[in-house]
């Protein structure tokens, strides 16, 4: 197998990872919902959200695939809902404002008083939300079922997963040095490429329906 092509798939695993999940955006949720425990609860709810998070994105990544020929929905067809569903995401990244594609106020609300917030809403939706979701099955997909391919994007996936648990860890250090302002830059830089990347994904699928359409 060609060491450039797994190259690339690697470069396009993190990158779509890391601004999918937004680990420095996750540092102010984090602070607001648990910023009030005590240190040994904060260092729990970390290891269990990012545990939970995994194993939910190792299952759609492995069952994925399998689960759209089930119900009859090609890849291509994924990939337009994907990246209209990344771009929405890329919006509110983008204008610093929530339209329910992450949490919603309700949610975030109820989050507050919840005595467990690894599961929900850290682990899901911050973390392994609709969109992380929806890249790993696409990135997956993109293997065509090469082992190697589908170990390289899981292997990358779950690197970022591990800046996302650092980023729990050290919240407020984070929240300290960059200050809020400083997250909402990186936010909304993260957020353009998602932009970007969501357009190229739909592009991609368009293509592929073509290329059906003339076969």
């Amino acid at each position: 197998m060609d060491t450039a092509q797994i190259a690339i798939l690697g470069y396009k695993t993190f990158l779509t990872m890391l601004v999918v999940m937004d680990p420095i955006g996750l540092a102010p949720i984090f602070m607001a919902l648990a910023g009030g425990r005590p240190s040994f609860e904060r260092r729990s709810i970390a290891v269990k959200a990012t545990v939970v998070a995994g194993l939910i994105i190792l299952a759609f990544g492995l069952a994925g695939r399998p689960l759209l020929e089930h119900l009859g929905i090609s890849l291509d067809a994924f990939r337009v809902a994907g990246g209209v569903l990344l771009f929405l995401i890329a919006l509110d990244m983008v204008f610093a404002r929530t339209s329910g594609t992450r949490e919603t106020p309700a949610e975030e609300a109820e989050a507050q008083t919840r005595e467990d917030i690894s599961v929900f809403p850290i682990a899901i939706p911050l973390i392994a939300g609709p969109g992380t979701l929806a890249s790993v099955m696409i990135l997956v997909g993109d293997a065509h079922g090469a082992p190697l391919l589908v170990g390289v994007v899981l292997i990358v996936t779950f690197v970022v997963l591990a800046l996302c648990y650092l980023t729990l860890r050290l919240s407020t250090v984070i929240a300290r040095l960059i200050g809020l302002t400083g997250v909402n830059v990186v936010t909304r830089v993260l957020g353009v490429l998602l932009g970007a990347l969501a357009v190229q994904y739909i592009a991609d699928g368009i293509l592929g329906f073509l290329r059906e359409l003339r076969v």
